[in-house]
This record gives C-alpha cells, structure tokens and sequence, in this order.
C-alpha cells in the first residue's frame, strides 16, 4: 500500500471516522472491506497533490501544503475513486492527476471564502488567512488554482475545458449570492441557482470526466453527472443546516456563518416564511443587520426554532440525494455502486 501523504492525516483512520460518523457503525461493517481499496486510491491522489505544491518560495510552498492538510473528507477525490471503480476500473491511476486537480480547485475556494467571510478557523484549525495573513492566502488560493490546471493540462480538451466551466460556475455562484446579501425576497430559485454553481457543478464535473476517461457510453457519462449535480445539491443544503443546528466541535468553526453574513440560505427562507407577520418583521431585521451580536444570532435561532423549517429543509436534502440514486439506474449494480448511493445518502444526513 502506498504510504500516508505528507500532505494528509492518516487516510484510514480518516474515511473511518467520515463513514461511522456520516452513515453509523452498521454502515461501516457494511463497507468496510472497500476501504483498503479507497486508501490507496486517495494516499495516491494525495501523493500527487504532494508532487506538484513546491515553488521556489518556501513561504509559498509553506502555505499551499497548509490549506491541503487540513484534511478534510476529500469528498471530490473520494466520489471519483468510486465512480471509477463502479465503473470497473481495476485502478485509478488514469484519474489521479484529476481527481489531484478537482481537490486543489476544491481548496483553492475554501481559502478564498474565508478570506472572504473573515474566518478564523478551518476545520478546527487556524484558517490559512489567520496563519499566513491576507495577502499571502490570497495569492496562496491563486497559486492551487495554477497548479490544478497544470494537473488537467494531462487530460483531453473536453476534460480542460469542462474544469474551467465548472470555476466559472464557482465565480459566478459567488457573485450570485453576493447579489442576495440580506435579501430574504430572494427565494428559493435564487438559492438553488447559487447551491448548483457553487457546490454542485464541481462534483457534477469531476464525475462526468471520470466517466468520460473510461470511454463510458454517453447515458453513463449523463446519469453520474446528474448524481453529482444532486448530491451536490444535497450536501449544501445539509450544510446550511449544520450552520445553525451543528455541532461546532464537530464541524472545525463556528456556527451562523451565514446568518452572521446574511446570506440567505434555504433554513432562513424557509423560517421566514412561515412566521406569523409579526415575528417576520423581527426576524428581517435582525437577518438585515450587517453587524450582528451573537444575541442577535441567537434570537434568530429562537425564531426558526418556532417553526418546522429544519426539518422541512432535511426532508429536501434527502428528497435531492434520493434524485441523485435514482440518476444512478443506469450503472451496473455491485458493492462501488451501493456505496455511491450511501455516499449520497450521507450528504443528506451528515453530522460535520
């Protein structure tokens, strides 16, 4: 077996804890004889991540490993090495440099939003801008984004130019939800329209190339595309949620990131609407506020607590990953293509 990345928390021990804590003990047990498998395949990708971060500038270098070993569920190179394996690859060593480039893009966002949101913390770690100060996390997600296109610069056009969409639609997705800050008339549709090119995309994109890269008929290609685009889905929505009802040890941050922001999510639209006139007119206020005190975020709580939004917004999440199972009919059965549907499953009902 190749051995633990440089850039990575011990692999085992992690996809362990992701399973058990994502889908319960039973569903390891379930799995479980997979996961050396899926070990290897991600300490490879790892491996690849480790080849190509170095530059001449050791800070630079310094900073780029940083954002990388924050672990993590490496849920993008992890849906790639199964979508290849229920596929039938026998090995992921045509999509490594991919599912390496898909995972660097994946980090090259999460340094930009928090420099963005002003985020201390990352997964229970100092965020890369509190470490290294702003410019140079700036410049840092810029240089992961560089070094992901050289990784995709191994692979057809097609695949190169479906990398670029996929960041464009990352881009476009921010600047979507910039234009809804405190807006709580912006609506479902609006939110979708954000979830879909910030989180959606990505996965939908990686996942439609792995197919691609094992020549799979074009109704394949389409139905693992069509489940990454729901999981995606799925997983955000589950993610909002998690804001405001998670558990902060768990999660590696702080809670109501996005009610502090006043973004609007769908817990928050769904809260607001079925608010009587009167507590809607409170709650609007308080979302609108652009500096909020955590009595403030409190209260908002307070409110949704009042209505039945989180769980009308769980039963969507599931509702999206049972869409993303569906889309997955078409793939011949076996135990890689029961884990993608527990995989989708867990983006629904995940703790962290």
């Amino acid at each position: 077996m190749t051995s633990p990345s440089p850039v990575a928390e011990p692999l085992e021990a992690s996809l362990e804890s992701v399973v058990t804590e994502t889908f319960g003990a039973e569903a390891l047990a379930e799995v479980s004889g997979l996961l050396p498998v899926l070990v290897r395949d991600l300490s490879e990708v790892d491996w690849r991540l480790e080849e190509v971060l170095g530059s001449t500038f050791a800070q630079l270098t310094e900073a780029a490993r940083y954002a990388c070993s924050t672990g993590g569920k490496r849920v993008r190179p992890l849906l790639m090495a199964v979508t290849a394996r229920a596929l039938g690859s026998d090995s992921t060593g045509p999509i490594r440099s991919l599912a390496a480039a898909f995972q660097l893009i994946h980090t090259a966002t999460l340094v930009h939003d928090d420099v963005i949101d002003h985020a201390d913390t990352r997964r229970g770690r100092p965020s890369v801008p509190r470490a290294f100060g702003t410019p140079l996390a700036i410049v840092s997600g810029d240089y992961l984004f560089v070094r992901a296109f050289e990784l995709a610069a191994e692979y057809p056009r097609p695949i190169i130019l479906r990398c670029g969409e996929a960041c464009a639609d990352l881009v476009e997705g921010e600047v979507l939800q910039e234009s809804s800050r405190f807006d709580l008339s912006s609506g479902r549709e609006h939110y979708v329209r954000i979830v879909e090119r910030k989180t959606a995309a990505i996965i939908a994109a990686a996942l439609a190339s792995v197919a691609e890269i094992q020549a799979a008929a074009p109704a394949i290609v389409d139905a693992v595309q069509a489940y990454g685009r729901a999981l995606g889905i799925a997983f955000q929505i589950r993610d909002d949620l998690l804001d405001v009802y998670g558990d902060p040890d768990l999660l590696g941050k702080p809670l109501y990131t996005d009610l502090r922001e006043g973004n609007p999510t769908l817990l928050s639209l769904e809260a607001f609407r079925r608010l009587d006139p009167k507590r809607q007119a409170e709650y609007e206020a308080l979302f609108q506020r652009r500096h909020k005190k955590t009595k403030h975020l409190l209260r908002l709580r307070e409110l949704t607590d009042l209505t039945d939004a989180a769980a009308a917004v769980a039963d969507e999440a599931n509702q999206w990953a049972d869409r993303a199972i569906r889309a997955l009919e078409p793939l011949p059965e076996g135990p890689y293509h029961h884990l993608l549907d527990l995989l989708a499953h867990g983006a629904a009902a995940r703790r962290f």
